[in-house]
C-alpha cells in the first residue's frame, strides 16, 4: 500500500499528513511518498519526512502510482486524468460546491473521500477537520481583528485617563465562534454572542459572554454545527435584534454558513452604515458569499469606516498546528477504512466511511451529497 501526499497549490501553506503521521503509517507496513517541498510552508522540510521514513517523489509520480493520495483541497481535472481507476482520493473536497467535478471523479472511476462530509458524531470528533480548523479560524480571526483594531481591547486606567474596553460580538456559536469568545475574553474584550441554536447559551455563558437570544429559531440541532434556512418572521426579529447590537460593537466576528448554499447574510447595509468609524468585521464565510453585505472572499474592504476582512481560509495562516492537527484526523480515518497490516477495508456498513465517501466503482455513492447537487441542477 502507497499513500502518497502532493504538494498544495494556489497558496495554501498547510499540508496533508506531517512526518509524526508518516511514522505512524510506517508502523501500519504503508509506504509514504511525499512530494518535494509539499510541507515546507508549514515548516515540516523534506529531510524531516525523509527521517520519518517517507521517500520523497514528484506529483505525476504519486497520481500515477500510490494507491491513496492525499490533498487539502479537490485536484485539478489535470491531476485527476493521471490518477488510474479504482485508487483513493481523500482531501476536504466540498463536493455540495462541486456538482461538475463530482460527476467526473465518478466517471474516472476514482474513490473519494470528503473529509468535511463525516457525520459530526461523538464518534467521529477526533476525525473531525472542520472542527479542527475552525477551532484556529476562530482564534486567528481575533487576533486579526484585534491587530487591525485601532484601538485597545482591554480596559486600562492609566494617569492620562482610562480606557473603554472594546465591544466585541461574534455572530455563531460553533466551534470558530466559542474559541472567537474565549480568545477575545483573554484579551479583555466585552462579548456579546448571537446563535440562532438555544443548545449553545450555556456554552456561551460559561466563556463570560452575553448571549443575545431571539425567539422562534427554526431547530438546527441536526445541522451537524451548521447554520440553518430560517423563517422570513425569524429574519425580521433577527436582524432588528443584531442591529441593535452591532451598533454598539467595535469588532464584528462572523461565521455562519449553510452547506452547499450561500452563507447567510446576517449584516446588512443599512447595519453597515450604522456602525462606527474604526470598527472591524472578521468574515469567515467569505468564500461562500459572505456574512455581511459588503464582504469580497480574499480581500480586506473599507466600507464607510468600517474595516471588512473577507478571509475564510485563516487556519492556513498557522499551517504548522493546522497541518497537524489535520493529519491527526486524517490517521483516525484511516484506521477505518485500513487493516492494521495495511492493506484496504472499505466497510460501507460504518456511518463515517459511508458517509465521507462522495464516489466507488463509478458512481456518486453519497445519498445526502446526490441529492444535494440533484436539488442544486434544479435551482
Amino acid at each position: 500500500m502507497i499513500a502518497g501526499i502532493l504538494k498544495e497549490r494556489n497558496g495554501e501553506t498547510r499540508v496533508s499528513l506531517v512526518p509524526e503521521t508518516v511514522k505512524q503509517l510506517q508502523q501500519m507496513s504503508v509506504t509514504v511518498w511525499v512530494e518535494q517541498g509539499a510541507g515546507a510552508d508549514a515548516f515540516y522540510n523534506d529531510d524531516a519526512y525523509m527521517q520519518a521514513g517517507a521517500l520523497i517523489k514528484t506529483s505525476s509520480e504519486i497520481l500515477s502510482q500510490a494507491d491513496i493520495i492525499f490533498t487539502m483541497h479537490p485536484p485539478s481535472r489535470a491531476e485527476v486524468d493521471q490518477i488510474p481507476a479504482g485508487k483513493i482520493f481523500i482531501g476536504i473536497l466540498q463536493p455540495l460546491y462541486r456538482p461538475e467535478e463530482v460527476s467526473y471523479w465518478a466517471s474516472r472511476n476514482i474513490t473519494t473521500f470528503s473529509l468535511d462530509s463525516i457525520p459530526r458524531t461523538t464518534r467521529a470528533q477526533v476525525m473531525d477537520v472542520l472542527s479542527s480548523q475552525a477551532n484556529i479560524a476562530g482564534y486567528k480571526a481575533v487576533l486579526l481583528a484585534a491587530y487591525t483594531y485601532s484601538r485597545y481591547f482591554p480596559m486600562f486606567m492609566t494617569a492620562a485617563g482610562s480606557i473603554a474596553p472594546a465591544k466585541v460580538l461574534i455572530l455563531g456559536a460553533g466551534v470558530a465562534g466559542l474559541q472567537a469568545i474565549a480568545t477575545a475574553r483573554r484579551l479583555g474584550a466585552v462579548v456579546e454572542v448571537f446563535d440562532t441554536r438555544q443548545a449553545v447559551k450555556e456554552e456561551v455563558m460559561s466563556l463570560g459572554a452575553r448571549f443575545v437570544e431571539v425567539e422562534g429559531a427554526a431547530d438546527a440541532s441536526a445541522a451537524g454545527g451548521y447554520a440553518v434556512e430560517q423563517s422570513e418572521d425569524y429574519k425580521a426579529k433577527q436582524q432588528q435584534r443584531i442591529s441593535e447590537s452591532i451598533a454598539k460593537a467595535d469588532i464584528v466576528i462572523t461565521t455562519a454558513q449553510i452547506p452547499g448554499k450561500p452563507a447567510p447574510v446576517l449584516v446588512t447595509q443599512p447595519m453597515l452604515d450604522q456602525m462606527r468609524d474604526g470598527s472591524v468585521i472578521v468574515d469567515l464565510a467569505a468564500s461562500t458569499g459572505g456574512n455581511t453585505a459588503a464582504t469580497k472572499n480574499n480581500e480586506t474592504v473599507r466600507y464607510r469606516g468600517v474595516t471588512i476582512i473577507g478571509n475564510s481560509n485563516l487556519p492556513a495562516t498557522m499551517p504548522g498546528d493546522a497541518s497537524k492537527l489535520y493529519a491527526k484526523n486524517v490517521f483516525n480515518f484511516l484506521k477505518l477504512i485500513l487493516t492494521k497490516e495495511g492493506s484496504l477495508h472499505l466497510d460501507f456498513a460504518d456511518d463515517i466511511v459511508s458517509g465521507a465517501c462522495i464516489t466507488h466503482n463509478g458512481e456518486i455513492v453519497n445519498k445526502r451529497i446526490g441529492a444535494g447537487i440533484r436539488e442544486l441542477a434544479k435551482s
